[in-house]
């Protein structure tokens, strides 16, 4: 018997603008971490700080 993903998906928003623009997936075994990445806004056309949101 195959066991459970202890993994979920979520989204990563954009601090300036609030879009959701990547979905990643994330380990929620012991809590879920507060991620925060500098990536690309498509919106504002540079790089932002995103932070896991959840649906």
């Amino acid at each position: 018997m195959a066991k459970g993903s202890k993994r979920e998906y979520v989204w990563m928003e954009c601090t300036e603008c609030g879009d959701k623009n990547y979905r990643t997936e994330v380990s929620v075994v012991a809590g879920a971490p507060k991620i925060e990445l500098k990536k690309f806004c498509k919106r504002d056309r540079k790089r932002t700080v995103h932070k896991v949101r959840r649906k």
